[in-house]
């Protein structure tokens, strides 16, 4: 295979709206013909993008799986595709819709129902990353000196990513959103989120559901609102915004921001003319339009540069849509009929040359490792979990068959009732390892071994079925974490 085009598709549950998108992913092969092959993603073309829509909801409490689902069959009608032509994608459910009781339940059924290898996505961290690749802040830290934070702000969430030379370095989340405070054009509260209410109460803001808000008042809260994010994004930790924190962030400090994008609804809503009053502020039932309106001033008193992001309301979708699937290696071993396989949780382990080369230190390794999953992992599923084995620069035949023999002893004895092993390696080494296992393991388990993957402990991997004729697979590393009511 030189190259070959794919369809993909994204699909976002946000707390206010829903959208859809559609997308072409050309894989090409980018190694010479005198090394190993490798295959990559080398243009995405957006195809479709569906109109907004309002997030259907059976109550408080629960998504319409009814009418989303005949939603997302009349946006497949309206871009021209029948769901067996997708072959990658994700369904992402975003900020508040994700604690609602019925969204785990929803996001697996719209996924297995959306095309073949279409995964469940959900979680700030995947979220923030997402938004901020589609939004184009990934792509602009690769050719940017500095820090670029990307936040999202949507209904109930302002997600952020910090990308620094395309990686991203770090994610927090905010409870800050449009449809935090909803209202009448008379200013009436027709819905106070209770996430706001403890920073609300610390600055001395007294706001009650069926009682009326005031202009001023909206708009001071909305600057306050920005005003304690951007102090606690540059360095401030101490300050108020820790009462609007979802969750803690994934790093211990961030280094100081260059540039700050601002994506999502709320992003959008600032290239809006400013609302003059109450009843242009609550043109969609909320906040939002003053909310968009308080971040430049807010921003205005730190040391980073507002810039305009390339995608701002679908940002979260594009990125789903587009930037979800990686590619593996081109020397893999699959099992082609378990493909594609979902949601397998990855414990990671790192080897050295010294492991591999000393048979009692190799084997002890490899119980601990298998001792570990078995307290953290389901033993009757098949897969119970995907061993990523990293720190290996080069691997003789010798080391490859101990480690192939100590695996295959050490994984069924720990999972006797596992027929599916699968093993991820950081090196061009999975088709022999993925060989020397299955002669070994003779079909129990059965063996899946890939390359060429990026991974951490902790994430999750979904993997698709083979794209022919060649044997590599789309693969979407990803982090599942649904929020409960109250947590």
């Amino acid at each position: 295979m030189q190259e070959q085009w794919i369809t993909s598709v994204g699909i976002d549950l946000g707390t206010s709206t829903t959208k859809c998108i559609v997308s072409r992913l050309r894989l090409a092969r980018v190694s010479s013909h005198h090394s190993l092959p490798r295959y990559q993603i080398v243009e995405r073309q957006l195809v479709y993008a569906s109109p907004v829509h309002s997030t259907p909801l059976q109550n408080e409490e629960e998504i319409d799986v009814a009418r989303v689902s005949r939603l997302l069959e009349e946006e497949y009608r309206n871009a021209g595709i029948q769901p067996h032509e997708i072959k990658s994608g994700a369904v992402i459910i975003t900020g508040e819709t994700a604690t609602k009781r019925n969204a785990e339940q929803i996001l697996h059924f719209l996924a297995e129902r959306s095309g073949d290898f279409v995964v469940a996505t959900a979680g700030a961290d995947l979220e923030s990353l997402l938004a901020g690749r589609g939004s184009g802040a990934e792509a602009r830290s690769r050719t940017t000196r500095g820090v670029i934070a990307n936040i999202d702000i949507g209904g109930g969430t302002a997600n952020v990513a910090l990308f620094e030379r395309g990686r991203m370095i770090g994610t927090v989340t905010f409870h800050i959103g449009g449809r935090l405070i909803r209202l009448t054009p008379e200013g009436e509260i027709r819905y106070l989120s209770p996430q706001l209410l403890p920073w609300l109460q610390a600055n001395g803001m007294v706001l009650e559901a069926g009682k009326r808000v005031s202009y001023e008042q909206l708009e001071a809260i909305s600057y306050q609102l920005h005003d304690s994010m951007f102090a606690y994004l540059t360095g401030k930790r101490d300050s108020l915004a820790k009462l609007l924190l979802v969750a803690e962030p994934s790093a211990a400090s961030f280094p100081p921001l260059d540039e700050v994008m601002i994506s999502g609804g709320v992003g959008q809503l600032m290239r809006e003319p400013k609302p003059a009053n109450l009843a242009e502020t609550a043109r969609h039932g909320d906040f939002g339009p003053l909310l968009a309106h308080a971040i430049e001033p807010a921003a205005a008193r730190y040391p980073f540069r507002l810039v305009p992001a390339e995608q701002t309301v679908r940002a979260t979708v594009i990125g789903a849509g587009m930037q979800s699937t990686e590619i593996s290696g081109a020397t893999v071993h699959i099992a082609a009929e378990r493909l594609p396989i979902r949601n397998v949780p990855v414990l990671k382990t790192e080897l050295s040359e010294r492991d591999v080369n000393d048979p009692q230190a190799l084997a002890d390794v490899l119980r601990q490792v298998m001792a570990t999953a078995a307290r953290l992992y389901d033993a009757e599923a098949s897969p119970p979990f995907a061993l990523a084995i990293t720190g290996l620069p080069y691997c003789s035949y010798q080391s490859l068959s101990l480690l192939a023999d100590l695996l295959q002893r050490e994984y069924t004895h720990a999972f006797p009732h596992s027929s599916l092993l699968v093993i991820i390696c950081e090196n061009d080494m999975a088709k022999a390892l993925g060989q020397s296992l299955a002669i070994r393991c003779q079909g129990n388990p059965q063996v899946i071994c890939v390359d060429q993957v990026r991974v951490e402990h902790g994430d999750y991997i979904d993997l698709g079925q083979p794209v022919a004729p060649s044997e590599i697979i789309p693969v979407v590393v990803k982090t599942l974490a649904f929020l409960g009511k109250g947590e």
